[in-house]
């Protein structure tokens, strides 16, 4: 009976001192040092490169593709020819309207012949002369229309789209060309319409592209669209490059505008702010701290009250927390600037 009791203490002890143990054990913690730095507010959109006044070649008429005399990346000047459609029943039209038109013309000799020998009228002169002339003239402008069978370039540049080949029915309702500069090039990007109140012309904004890894191109906010797409909830900025590199018509890219900055801001990791309050970390232990948060970057938050240079805050929090709980802490590395993704 007396073993079973002293079983029963030892039993005791050790819950107790595992209870202990778990209560009194320092939490691990991530924390960061406060510090001082830029702290910089971007708006995100995704964006896409285009040229400036891109043109578009369609056809004048409906009618079939014969030719095609340019491909994708050629450079042309106003007035190269890129395609050539068939003018087979046009063809057709202009010989049955010059038959007319020599018919009108005999016809016209014979009765101008009978009216200078008195057996015709003045108003026979006339009415046959205009039937003559009318039927040159429905024949000079059918000829006139072969012209619009062959597409020709309107501008100087490169042909940055052809999407038409041989058999194709080219109609003025589809364009089959695309020309225009590519060194001439601006950004179209995306904003959304909750963001678009902070964007203001002349703006600087940072753009990157999977295909170039690791390298910011620098823009500038050039127009911002008075109207917005309702469909969408956003509005369209155009941003003019700011460095001569050589983009492709079409690349896409993410792009981030600066809407503002400061220098020198006391900044604390994105994860340590959450509901206007950190844990400061003290003596070992968490202290609820509440602050005033100014510039939100992307990693990095502006902090205008209730810390100092110095400070050590915990990055992430563990649920359950408590204030004044034992903390052992895990040092985060620290960046300094609430900068662009």
């Amino acid at each position: 009976m007396r073993a079973r009791w002293i079983f029963l203490g030892l039993l005791v002890a050790l819950v107790a001192t595992a209870f202990a143990y778990r209560t009194l054990r320092p939490t691990p913690v991530e924390t960061a040092g406060v510090t001082r730095g830029k702290a910089v507010e971007v708006v995100y959109a995704t964006g896409f490169v285009e040229v400036e006044e891109p043109v578009e070649i369609a056809a004048r008429v409906t009618a079939p593709v014969v030719d095609i005399r340019v491909k994708e990346g050629d450079r042309v000047t106003r007035g190269t020819l890129l395609a050539t459609l068939d003018i087979a029943d046009l063809n057709a039209e202009i010989a049955r309207l010059a038959a007319v038109t020599r018919g009108m013309e005999a016809e016209a000799r014979r009765t101008l012949t009978l009216v200078d020998r008195g057996f015709a009228s003045k108003a026979a002169r006339d009415n046959v002369v205009a039937n003559r002339d009318a039927a040159r003239a429905a024949e000079k402008a059918a000829r006139e229309r072969l012209e619009n069978y062959a597409l020709r370039a309107g501008v100087n540049g490169i042909v940055l789209r052809r999407d038409a080949e041989p058999g194709d029915l080219a109609s003025p309702s589809r364009t089959l060309f695309v020309i225009g500069d590519p060194a001439r090039i601006k950004i179209t990007a995306t904003v959304d319409e909750r963001d678009i109140p902070r964007i203001r012309v002349g703006q600087q904004a940072l753009m990157s592209s999977d295909a170039y890894a690791g390298r910011i191109f620098p823009a500038r906010v050039r127009e911002i669209t008075p109207g917005g797409d309702p469909d969408q909830r956003s509005f369209r900025v155009r941003l003019e490059p700011l460095s001569n590199e050589p983009l492709p018509v079409g690349l896409t890219l993410e792009v981030n505008i600066v809407t503002r900055e400061k220098e020198g801001a006391l900044l604390v990791p994105d994860g340590a702010v959450e509901d206007g309050q950190v844990w400061r970390l003290a003596d070992g232990r968490a202290k609820r701290t509440p602050v005033k948060t100014g510039i939100v970057g992307t990693d990095r938050t502006e902090v205008t009250e209730g810390l100092a240079p110095g400070d050590v805050v915990i990055v992430n929090p563990p649920e359950g927390l408590s204030d004044g709980a034992r903390v052992s802490s895990e040092a985060s590395a620290t960046k300094k600037t609430a900068g662009p993704r």
